[in-house]
């Protein structure tokens, strides 16, 4: 993935303290780069003395730095009280996440003077944003070395990055979908009219071609596959030659992804491919997804989106597991199983050595499955979907549980109040496919949809109110 560029814009005005603006501006660099983000700065040094956003005749020039150096969103720190028609203005023409905060002032001097006056200007910002239509993020008027600082602006990078990831999304699609599921119906000329999504499609029968052609030669990219395989899984149930095709076909999926410019993939992966190549695509899905290149099951393109945002919401540092949701626990009225045939990635097992099986549905027995239990803990599930041109994106956190053992890729998972989550995926416009994170990422996946103009939040857990409070901070100032 491309590192994450931030255009910082501090901005300061003509009538409070230049001196003071000056201060807080490297306080808040200083603080921003603390945080330990993997992203670029790019900033006004160079354009004035000052590197601060405030005079009008350089509005031009803070335009191209930004431009050229092709940021993904923008900081307007507000040093004192701002200029908020500049701001406003360099705003509207990047087009980009917007994000505005000012340090809170300290009291006034002993003369009566204040130096600032930030949060008045925060206040003076925001409306004239509204004006200019331009969507934008703030955090509340706090000190520099506050939580609510830290959590809101790393929140607003996450989101950023998620609609940086989102308005750039290709998917690689192999294959049709299989005939049985109607429930993955997408329409593919309404998500590129909409959203700008892309779809590449492609046949089993060309991803065959690349991956046979792959198998029969040596080649350092399937060394390192074939190895992985040998280091990483208990192989015994399978053959040598059984493993070196599953790792060609990883190979090939990630080849045909990078010749396609595709961030992701959805994969017709039973039951065709078996009958062609003689083994099943879950283990090479799990490598995959692993890689941050996400790989769905069932060609489920509406599950490829999730993907790709509940990732980007970690800033890729997670990856994600896509899983159905699938039977209530037998003891826990609000517990599930997050279950899928063998795909989940292997970094999550709990196992030192997970199995790589055979199939344990198909006639064949077709070998290519990473089984076991995967780590609990605190998750998001997300869904991204929709229908009759409406779109949104279920929410909703859960957390590991003792469940019962089940064959393919698996955890059991407890959420706040079982039967809300079922009326609420069965109700719509989702389904049995979810996309789970070993994250938090909620508030910034909410966050990010006021940037993604047509599609909507749709939390059950925690809900709207318990989210703004969380991005607020209200939970800190306590």
């Amino acid at each position: 993935m491309e590192k994450f560029k931030l255009g910082f814009a501090p901005t300061r005005r003509f009538v409070f303290s230049k001196e003071d603006a000056l201060k807080y501006k490297h306080l808040i660099r200083e603080k921003m780069e603390s945080f330990g983000l993997d992203m670029e700065i790019v900033d006004l040094e160079g354009i004035n003395e000052e590197g601060l956003l405030h005079e009008r005749l350089e509005e031009p020039a803070i335009i191209k730095r930004f431009r050229d150096a092709e940021v993904d969103a923008l900081f307007f720190p507000h040093c004192n009280f701002g200029t908020e028609d500049i701001v406003a203005r360099v705003a509207k023409a990047i087009g980009k996440p917007v994000l505005i905060w000012g340090p809170r002032d300290e009291a006034p001097l002993e003369d009566g003077m204040r130096l600032r006056d930030t949060q008045c200007g925060i206040f003076a910002t925001g409306k004239v944003l509204r004006r200019f239509n331009v969507k934008f993020t703030y955090i509340t008027n706090c000190t520099v070395d506050s939580p609510v600082f830290e959590r809101g602006f790393k929140n607003f990078i996450a989101a950023a990055n998620v609609v940086k990831q989102f308005n750039n999304l290709r998917i690689l699609q192999i294959s049709t979908r299989p005939s049985d599921f109607w429930s993955v119906i997408c329409n593919e000329g309404e998500l590129l009219e909409t959203f700008g999504i892309q779809i590449h499609p492609i046949t089993l029968d060309e991803l065959k071609k690349v991956t046979l052609k792959i198998e029969k030669t040596d080649s350092p990219e399937l060394d390192e596959a074939i190895g992985y395989i040998k280091e990483k899984l208990d192989w015994s149930p399978v053959t040598e030659q059984d493993v070196r095709r599953i790792a060609s076909l990883k190979v090939a999926m990630k080849q045909l992804a990078a010749d396609t410019r595709s961030t992701a993939i959805a994969i017709q992966c039973w039951s065709t491919l078996q009958d062609i190549i003689g083994i099943m695509p879950c283990l090479a899905n799990a490598i995959l997804t692993d890689e941050q290149i996400p790989v769905t099951c069932e060609t489920d393109i509406h599950g490829a989106i999730t993907s790709i945002m509940v990732q980007a919401a970690t800033m890729n540092t997670q990856p994600t597991f896509f899983a159905d949701i699938t039977i209530r626990h037998p003891e826990n009225p609000n517990g599930e199983l997050l279950f899928h045939c063998g795909n989940f990635p292997v970094s999550l097992s709990v196992e030192e050595k997970p199995k790589l099986n055979k199939h344990f549905l198909f006639d064949d027995h077709s070998p290519g499955t990473h089984e076991g239990e995967i780590k609990g803990g605190e998750m998001t599930l997300a869904r991204f979907d929709g229908d009759h041109g409406e779109y949104s994106i279920f929410l909703g956190k859960a957390k590991g549980i003792e469940g019962p053992f089940s064959r393919g890729s698996y955890v059991w998972v407890e959420v706040n109040d079982w039967p809300l989550w079922e009326e609420t995926l069965v109700k719509g416009p989702y389904i049995h496919h979810s996309v789970g994170v070993h994250a938090n990422v909620i508030p910034a996946l909410f966050e990010a949809c006021e940037y993604i103009p047509g599609l909507n939040p749709d939390p059950v857990d925690p809900t709207v109110d318990e989210i703004k409070a969380w991005l607020r901070g209200s939970d800190l100032n306590k």
